[in-house]
């Protein structure tokens, strides 16, 4: 499958232009529609058990068959239109060979299109067989820290944060601020007026958010030439961008977010969990340094920690302290997950590997342009980026179609290296 790892100048206009969906689909139908046959296997595999279970459930209907059956419909027929498509192209080149001039000039005339049909019935086939992530249908917490870069890393964190928020203001989508805690600057600001940001986590409640969020996860690059810069020299600073599972307060049926199921990446064994009080810093008022509302949660194994104090109630810092612990390390549990199914993979899957400590976005101010280092996107109109703007949309929806590109890449390893073992074995017998 066509991934979009870098992108050349000399394309830099066109990719702007036609946007970069567009583009990765535009050269996907001009390169020839080939499957694995690993990855075919499987979905017919997939196809015939859909048969199977829809003819089942016309006799006597079961719900866990109907889910099985729902979940593995669009493998059906994502197959079905691939199909379909090469059975066209192969009576089109047919007809080529045919003694009817007028014949083989339609012919020629439809196998462009068809080609591009089958294509796209290629690619969809494959977004089809992919499984889904297991956090996808969550809302997300948006966990956002100052890297390198020292003071101008924190304000930078600050437009981060607020470039996030008016994002999802933007689009509609429900927030919820559960920690915004400022670092102590001595009363300065940032070139574009932020404050020196600590550490902040903005809730996207919608359901899906992680989804759509997840690509947002790693190092963001700022250059710029900072306020007290006195030289007009640009300095480089660094923002870390987490973004984790969240779930509702009053938990849900799902065994993936049910923190009372040990089977749960977000079970915590409590007697693993210390727990600490303290009087809340910062600004507050009288609250400050009179009661010990503040409260520190450290998971013992892994080392872990989070600090709470955004509410004057203990037991709400308390709650939102696990909450936010919860989904800390449910997302650990499903990186080291990934992590050993990496290592089984070839070595140049691994090498296209990208993880959270990795530079994956520069803004550069000098320049207005944001560039993303996995998809290749080089988009200018820096101000719209940073207010969340529809060319920050065109950025995020780039991340997108990498990770899909990436997560076909994957399976087609998965399922390739399943294959051999297979051979290995039907050798040896």
């Amino acid at each position: 499958m066509l991934a979009a790892p870098w992108v050349c100048r000399s394309c830099a206009r066109s990719l702007r232009r036609v946007g970069i969906s567009q583009l990765i689909r535009r050269a996907s139908t001009e390169a020839p529609a080939r499957l694995p046959p690993a990855l075919l296997e499987r979905a017919r595999k997939l196809t015939a058990e859909h048969d199977q279970l829809s003819t089942a459930l016309e006799n006597d209907f079961d719900a866990k068959k109907a889910k099985r059956a729902g979940e593995i419909s669009r493998v059906a027929d994502a197959l079905k239109q691939f199909e379909n498509a090469k059975a066209a192209v192969g009576e089109l080149q047919g007809l080529l060979e045919s003694d009817d001039a007028e014949m083989r000039e339609l012919a020629r005339d439809d196998l462009e299109a068809t080609n591009t049909q089958l294509a796209d019935s290629s690619h969809s086939l494959s977004v089809a067989l992919t499984p889904k992530h297991p956090f996808a249908d969550m809302p997300c917490l948006l966990e956002i820290r100052p890297g390198p870069g020292g003071t101008e890393g924190r304000f930078f964190a600050d437009t981060l944060f607020h470039m996030y928020q008016t994002y999802c203001a933007n689009k509609g989508y429900r927030t919820r601020v559960v920690q915004y805690e400022a670092s102590d600057s001595d009363g300065q600001t940032g070139s574009e007026g932020e404050i020196a940001l600590q550490e902040a986590v903005l809730e996207v409640q919608e359901a899906g958010a992680y989804a759509l969020f997840r690509g947002e996860a790693g190092m963001h690059r700022v250059q710029r030439v900072p306020a007290t810069e006195k030289s007009g020299r640009t300095h480089t600073s660094a923002v870390a961008v987490w973004v984790l599972p969240s779930f509702p307060e009053n938990g849900t049926s799902e065994s993936e977010a049910d923190w009372e199921n040990p089977e749960s990446d977000f079970y915590l064994d409590p007697a693993e969990v210390r727990c600490e009080t303290m009087r809340a810093r910062g600004a507050g008022g009288q609250h400050v340094n009179k009661t010990e509302s503040a409260i520190r949660l450290t998971h013992i194994p892994t080392g872990t920690t989070v600090s709470m104090q955004d509410s004057r109630s203990q037991q709400r810092n308390r709650e939102t302290a696990w909450r936010l612990m919860r989904s800390r390390i449910a997302q650990q549990r499903r990186e080291a997950r990934e992590e050993t199914s990496r290592q089984l993979r070839s070595s140049v899957l691994a090498n296209s590997q990208i993880t959270r400590g990795d530079k994956i976005r520069t803004y550069q101010y000098q320049q207005d342009r944001c560039t993303d280092h996995r998809s290749g996107l080089d988009a200018h109109n820096l101000p719209d980026v940073l207010r969340g703007g529809e060319t920050l949309g065109r950025i995020m929806d780039s991340v997108q179609t990498w990770l899909v590109n990436k997560d076909i890449q994957a399976l087609i390893a998965d399922e390739e290296a399943a294959a051999a073992v297979s051979s290995k074995k039907e050798g040896k017998k």
